[in-house]
């Protein structure tokens, strides 16, 4: 079976987030051929809005875009964004600036340099899957709440972005494209609320369908570029040519479940 490149810790700090330029790639890429779904950054910020008032922690914050809304969401007198990235903690740096109370936290979400009990509402979203123990991340959130402090984490289904795969794998392109392990393996829609609760009472659990329409082989190309998952060794221009000679020009539409579980520590 093939390793799971989202679970190599050496990976995942070197190669898929060393750089904020290929994340905002990645990013926008989806942006801009969503067709329906709520932005979870809005959403986070308005669940955490019913927390306590206190310390907030954004873990794997990544280029900042939740910890900002948190921010003007929310106004906390601190409020800590945390990341293993340097470069991406550069990025949320910066679009934090003017914030009084926010700062950085560079490090490992199995080993948070916190007190025990000095977080009112710590978020973690779209990131526990790159644990293979995310178990072990919820106890750690868990030690760092207070006493009815509220976590909220998200993630996405298994199958997401599944039609995309499936056009990558036809195409020639990565013929192993829908059998490569999935980003979301070890913490998805469907096992979240039960990981979540070995440690915190569950609140809520939320489900949200994002849907995405690739309106020609270009737009594909964009954000397959920038997917780690598939190996792909052309420029986005080379791998568009391609998908147009073998699976026409569009348009493909995909969907992604997005999940949000609400908990509070017992």
């Amino acid at each position: 079976m093939t390793a799971n490149p989202f679970l190599d810790a050496a990976r995942v700090r070197h190669d898929l987030y060393a750089d904020a330029d290929r994340i905002t790639q990645r990013t926008s890429a989806l942006a801009r051929v969503k067709t329906a779904g709520p932005h979870p950054a809005t959403v986070i910020a308005d669940l955490a809005a019913t927390g306590l008032r206190g310390t907030v922690l954004d873990i794997g914050c990544g280029r900042g875009t939740t910890t900002l809304a948190l921010a003007e969401r929310l106004t906390p007198p601190r409020l800590i964004a945390f990341d293993q990235s340097a470069a991406l903690l550069a990025e949320t740096e910066r679009r934090l600036a003017g914030h009084t109370g926010a700062k950085t936290m560079r490090g490992d979400f199995h080993a948070i340099a916190l007190p025990n009990s000095s977080v009112a509402v710590a978020v973690a979203a779209f990131c526990l899957y790159h644990s293979p123990r995310p178990a072990a991340v919820i106890a750690e959130i868990t030690r760092c709440l207070a006493p009815g402090g509220l976590s909220i984490t998200v993630t996405k289904s298994a199958d997401s972005y599944r039609t995309l795969d499936e056009a990558i794998a036809a195409s020639g392109l990565d013929p192993e494209a829908t059998t490569r392990p999935s980003l979301y393996e070890t913490f998805h829609s469907h096992n979240q609320a039960d990981i979540v609760a070995t440690c915190l009472d569950v609140q809520q659990v939320i489900h949200h369908e994002h849907r995405f329409r690739f309106t020609d082989a270009d737009h594909i190309a964009a954000y397959a570029a920038t997917n780690p998952k598939y190996q792909l060794p052309y420029d986005a221009g080379e791998i568009a040519r391609r998908l147009r000679k073998a699976v026409g020009d569009g348009p493909l539409d995909t969907t992604s479940n997005v999940t949000y579980v609400v908990a509070s520590r017992r």
